[in-house]
């Protein structure tokens, strides 16, 4: 790992979530600038909370995260669109910000952490696995569809 020092910020704003775009879209490239304020915008009254991870004042990486309950697992938080900028992948930031996602969990209360990681995103998983994570099952998705 890097001996440079980043800053983590546990919660950004709505102005700097809303500044995230252009590292979201590195994780979701069909992704639309209105689409994305749109969602944020809808997300952002309800517990959704993203970290960043900054280098000097340039956001390099961001996690979304939910702390929500579930019956089959009681309080948790789940890890969402967590991206860190190509150019500074393989530089110790994932871990950076898996530890500090512990931390918010442990403060939160939560028994468990979840995420849902692309099936061809190999190296994803394999970094998750390496942090702790279990592959549990399928996440399904079906469209909606209107008449």
């Amino acid at each position: 790992m890097s001996t440079h020092s980043y800053r983590v910020q546990a919660e950004l704003n709505l102005q700097q979530m809303l500044d995230q775009f252009a590292l979201i879209q590195q994780l979701n490239p069909t992704i639309k600038a209105s689409n994305y304020e749109e969602m944020i915008l809808e997300m952002y009254p309800l517990p959704y909370r993203m970290l960043g991870v900054f280098d000097g004042e340039h956001c390099i990486a961001v996690c979304g995260y939910w702390v929500l309950t579930k019956l089959y697992c009681g309080k948790y938080l789940e890890l969402d669109n967590v991206v860190v900028d190509e150019k500074y992948r393989s530089k110790g930031i994932g871990k950076i910000m898996s530890e500090h996602m512990n931390q918010i969990a442990i403060k939160e209360n939560c028994r468990v952490m979840v995420l849902d990681a692309y099936i061809p995103n190999q190296k994803a998983h394999e970094f998750y696995e390496r942090e702790g994570y279990e592959k549990k099952g399928y996440h399904f998705v079906k469209k909606v569809i209107y008449p």
